[in-house]
């Protein structure tokens, strides 16, 4: 099992911040519009050296899309901001009318995803925004693992012509990706190469999935890791050269087990390969109000479960 040694921990959030006002200074047709939450993006930068390409416009998250998507059409590349749950859910209709059905060149910026949000609790700790984004046709989405991947794919979305959703959160974590990489929507990212078992993981799980590299080593199971950033398009052709390899799967993502990471890969190995699959994920539940650790463990989100998940994936291996 490779090492992926870290000298510090940074929350997702703060790396979209960083790539965003890197923007600001190297694309002139990047502007940010934030609905009241422009401390808790970290789109303070942004908004004090380009002033005037900066839109606050309050807590009205659909008018934000349906302006965002009219700023496309004046040859500008819109970066919407707010959180996952506000960044989906609450305006679900206005980013399918407006933006998906007339594809427009809007990139939807959501922090504060899924459980790690913490003690907000249910209301705000979106876990269905993968699945209902990625159902959007012509939808790209994104979630990265950590503060210098966040960075490189906002700053390579702006280059992607159409819709993006890019997904990142509030909690500190290791920031172990290089700090130059080169971010390439739709291509996986191999961290280590392992002939037992496939592990594909995305968004902070990606982290938890080294971890459980580390202990399945311990236990004579060689497991390849694979970063899935980007959820859709998905990587088929890496994945499936993987599975062929190994025989059988654990996905892992801090998303609802329905519409996430793995639905998208059931389907793919339904298609091409079928072959046991474990799914690390939240069972058709709400979260609740707890510390991001907290939540993490009670919904069996961490290295524990996918330890587990391997060890009952390939008991069904043939």
């Amino acid at each position: 099992m490779k090492d992926f040694p870290y000298t510090e921990s940074k929350d997702t959030r703060s790396g979209f911040g960083a790539g965003l006002a890197e923007l600001g200074k190297t694309n002139p047709n990047v502007v940010a519009l934030c609905a009241d939450l422009t401390g808790s993006l970290k789109m303070d930068a942004f908004k004090k050296e380009n002033p005037d390409r900066f839109f606050q416009v309050g807590i009205a998250e659909a008018n934000m899309m349906g302006v965002a998507a009219g700023m496309t059409i004046g040859g500008k590349i819109p970066f919407t901001g707010t959180f996952a749950n506000f960044s989906t859910g609450r305006v679900y209709d206005q980013i399918r009318q407006s933006i998906a059905y007339s594809d427009k060149n809007v990139k939807i910026c959501a922090s504060h995803a899924g459980l790690t949000l913490g003690e907000d609790g249910a209301t705000h700790q979106i876990l269905e925004d993968l699945g209902m984004m990625k159902m959007l046709p012509g939808m790209t989405v994104i979630n990265p693992c950590d503060y210098n991947q966040t960075k490189a794919a906002t700053i390579a979305i702006a280059e992607h012509h159409g819709p993006v959703y890019l997904r990142f959160g509030r909690p500190v974590v290791p920031n172990f990706t290089p700090v130059d990489q080169k971010f390439e929507i739709g291509k996986a990212w191999t961290l280590n190469e392992g002939t037992d078992v496939s592990i594909f993981a995305t968004g902070h799980l990606v982290w938890k999935a080294v971890l459980a590299g580390k202990l399945l080593a311990e236990k004579g199971i060689n497991a390849e890791i694979i970063n899935i950033h980007t959820i859709k398009p998905l990587d088929d052709e890496a994945i499936l050269a993987s599975v062929r390899k190994t025989r059988c799967v654990v996905t892992a993502e801090e998303h609802q087990m329905n519409g996430g990471l793995g639905d998208s890969i059931a389907q793919l190995l339904a298609r091409e390969e079928p072959l046991p699959l474990e799914m690390v994920a939240v069972h058709d539940s709400f979260g609740e109000s707890g510390t991001p650790d907290q939540l993490m463990e009670k919904y069996k989100l961490n290295e524990a479960a996918i330890v587990a998940a391997v060890e009952a994936v390939m008991k069904r291996k043939k």
